[in-house]
């Protein structure tokens, strides 16, 4: 499986940024997909995951701001990221899990200048 990332970049605070995510297989073969994001120094943390049945999860930092959507056709998720701040700095990683494996893409930079 390969997932393709991009959409990264600098923005300044209070602006947006729109990620995507294109996977190699139908994504109704996975349990879900989503994102996570690794800050520097710290570690990789979840952002956003949808479930196959569609229920969506936020990490607390990122609720209100970002919305994770799918298009079953493309086979792509996306990441919209509003109201960025400076903390939302990161290398951010799609990622995709079926019953066996985690899949992950190969990340996208944020930065978030004040």
């Amino acid at each position: 499986v390969q997932l393709q990332a991009c959409g990264g970049g600098l923005v300044q605070a209070g602006g947006s940024l729109r990620l995507s995510c294109a996977a190699s297989r139908s994504l109704f073969s996975f349990k879900g997909m989503g994102w996570y994001r690794q800050p520097p120094g710290k570690q990789r943390e979840l952002v956003g995951v949808i479930t196959s049945g569609g229920s969506i999860n936020y990490a607390d930092s990122v609720k209100g701001r970002f919305t994770a959507s799918r298009d079953n056709v493309t086979r792509t998720i996306y990441l919209q990221m509003n109201s960025l701040k400076p903390e939302d700095t990161a290398v951010y990683y799609c990622n995709a899990f079926d019953a066996s494996f985690d899949y992950w893409g190969q990340g996208t930079q944020v930065t978030v200048s004040s």
